[in-house]
């Protein structure tokens, strides 16, 4: 909205000052600032407002340190997080942007998921919440629409580079004369970073570049869903999804800004994104998000994000990795929701499997997901969190220098 009403007042009045708008750098910092205080102000209102509903966490007793503690904690905090990102981007942000609006519907989208499945734990009593088979049901709607829309978008191109040169000792990068639609991604510690998932159909022939696309789409629709799920896995102890979120959105936000700008893409020799300077508005907006909710959610938590703000968290990531270009590594900087996810899966095969052969299951971890199992070992709930976030920002910087390691 502001952005629209600073440029014209811009092209029409030229008023000094209101040309800032068209700095990325100037916008993002707003939309972190505004985010970042709804989060912390309005976070408050909201919270009191649970307690006052007495919208409260239902806690199991699994045996865990301070667990019973944490029981009529407010819940369903996500929604503090879905308001502080919807905000600033639709105050500053440029809401026709494509990558934008793919985003906004995304954050809305998983958060109705998300808020039906804690109003029904918590209103209805049901600890199960929403039926599995809806929620999945949901996630590849979303991982659908992101796909087809990528491909039919004449607005969701890239520039690629296709040539390198050296002169007087420089690197020149050379891109592609003209934007192109195309199924191509990121894939690090190799010489050549683009990947085509078309490639993968060269016995196709012509039909290559279609069965590509159907391919991207596949990936769209799991990588939304196991992202989701991960980021729901790992909201177990108090910061602990939230932290590692903000990490990797300001991974994300880099690789946007990179993306976005032909100079930075040129001297890294990555791809070219045309328009995706909008993500760096979003990231910006929802890094002082999960910040300012951060100030709520540390130890001791005074309210939980639940399921309306752990599926949307991760399916925000997934969607931004998506449109950068980046979702081949998200095993690296999204390690943290990997693992966790990894322990599930493990520790759910591996008890079927030997109660089926021995007749008495058996487990690999003390108990599933990750954390838990840590928290099983008596550590306490703090370092836990903390040493997750101290792996999250080696990952992160692991990811970053990839683009450089080929």
């Amino acid at each position: 909205m502001f952005y629209y009403l600073f440029y014209y007042l811009d092209k029409t009045f030229d008023i000094p000052g209101v040309r800032l708008f068209n700095y990325i750098s100037f916008r993002a910092i707003l939309a972190f600032i505004i985010a970042m205080f709804i989060a912390m102000h309005f976070g408050k209102k909201i919270i009191r407002y649970l307690q006052q509903k007495q919208i409260g966490e239902t806690i199991r007793d699994l045996g865990l340190e301070g667990q019973m503690s944490k029981k009529g904690t407010p819940t369903m905090g996500g929604v503090i997080i879905i308001l502080s990102i919807l905000v600033p981007c639709l105050l500053i942000g440029r809401i026709d942007n494509i990558y934008m609006a793919l985003l906004l519907i995304t954050t809305v989208w998983l958060g109705t998921l998300g808020f039906a499945d804690d109003y029904i734990k918590v209103f209805k009593k049901n600890k199960e919440g929403l039926h599995g088979k809806f929620k999945i049901i949901a996630q590849i709607g979303l991982g659908l629409i992101i796909g087809l829309t990528f491909y039919f978008s004449p607005d969701v191109v890239i520039r690629e580079n296709i040539n390198k040169t050296t002169k007087n000792d420089i690197e020149i990068v050379e891109y592609a004369h003209k934007n192109e639609k195309s199924t191509k991604t990121t894939i690090p510690f190799v010489k050549n970073h683009n990947f085509d998932y078309a490639d993968i159909f060269k016995f196709a022939g012509e039909n290559a570049q279609t069965l590509g696309w159907i391919f991207f789409v596949m990936v769209a629709i799991f990588i939304v869903s196991a992202v989701s799920n991960g980021s729901n896995l790992t909201d177990g102890l108090d910061g602990l999804a939230a932290g590692s979120s903000a990490i990797i959105g300001v991974v994300l936000g880099i690789f946007a800004y990179l993306s976005s700008n032909i100079n930075y893409a040129s001297y890294l020799d990555i791809m070219y994104i045309p328009g995706s300077e909008e993500l760096v508005i979003f990231a910006s907006a929802f890094i002082g998000a999960i910040v300012g909710f951060l100030w709520y959610n540390t130890y001791p938590a005074q309210v939980f994000m639940g399921d309306t703000g752990s599926l949307t968290i991760g399916g925000i990531i997934a969607v931004f990795a998506l449109a950068v270009h980046k979702e081949l590594m998200i095993p690296i900087f999204c390690g943290i929701f990997l693992a966790e996810s990894l322990s599930v899966i493990i520790q759910t095969s591996y008890f079927k499997y030997t109660k089926k052969r021995y007749g008495e299951g058996q487990r690999i971890f003390r108990m599933a997901p990750l954390h838990h199992h840590f928290q099983k070992s008596n550590i306490p709930e703090t370092k836990i969190v903390i040493r997750f976030w101290l792996i999250g920002l080696l990952l992160a910087a692991i990811t970053i220098i990839t683009l450089k390691i080929r």
